[in-house]
């Protein structure tokens, strides 16, 4: 009698409904894998575009590849120079991941995030253009602190204070910076580089949205095994 009870309430062969309704199934878990995948693999990748200078008022407004709609930019290399239409290339990287091929290099970790800390200060109203300009600009280069101007605008009391705010900042206090290196350029030697602001998030945000198609997969796969 248990042997019988064990074959009624066994799986039975599933329709052809049931079948069709796996097959959908399968194919929605391998859509949502390759859409977490590409959406992980854009996220991390930096990419080269074409900067062309069109003009400065306080900030600096730029053209990236061709683009009507101008980019306004902060520069932090003030021993660099750039000129009115002026092109060249540069990687724009999400301004964490890019300080590893930046123009000083990942020994100034530091100053690149309190940069990127007034930065978005200014973007906030916190500090005027020429507040953080100046500031930025004595972050990365002695002869910006020995002019004029950054003693004006308070460059040494403000690097002082946003250095310490970077010392313990966590990553997500970067969501949408971006750093523009130019190719080739060194502190001196060719372009500027400057720093941005995107709306599209950074990778650490990409990835929780991928963490989320995983998630999503999970379930369907758990859908799929209650068939």
């Amino acid at each position: 009698m248990r042997t019988a009870a064990v074959a009624v309430l066994g799986r039975q062969p599933l329709s052809f409904a049931g079948r069709l309704s796996m097959r959908f199934k399968r194919s929605a878990l391998a859509l949502f894998v390759a859409l977490m995948a590409l959406v992980l693999t854009n996220a991390a990748v930096a990419k080269s575009v074409t900067l062309t200078y069109e003009f400065q008022n306080q900030k600096y407004y730029f053209s990236v590849n061709g683009s009507s709609t101008l980019t306004p930019l902060m520069c932090d290399s003030f021993d660099n120079n750039i000129y009115k239409t002026e092109t060249w290339t540069a990687t724009v990287s999400p301004f964490l991941q890019g300080i590893a091929g930046s123009m000083f290099g990942p020994s100034m970790t530091l100053d690149y995030k309190a940069a990127g800390l007034i930065y978005k200060s200014m973007l906030a109203g916190t500090l005027t253009t020429l507040q953080a300009q100046w500031a930025v600009w004595g972050l990365f280069s002695t002869n910006a602190q020995g002019e004029t101007l950054f003693t004006t605008y308070g460059g040494a009391a403000t690097d002082a204070t946003y250095l310490a705010l970077a010392g313990t900042a966590p990553d997500s206090a970067y969501s949408g910076l971006l750093l523009y290196t130019p190719v080739g350029g060194k502190p001196g030697i060719g372009p500027q580089e400057f720093i941005g602001y995107s709306a599209v998030p950074e990778p650490g945000t990409m990835t929780m949205f991928g963490t989320g198609l995983i998630g999503l997969a999970g379930l369907i796969r758990r859908k799929l095994a209650r068939a």
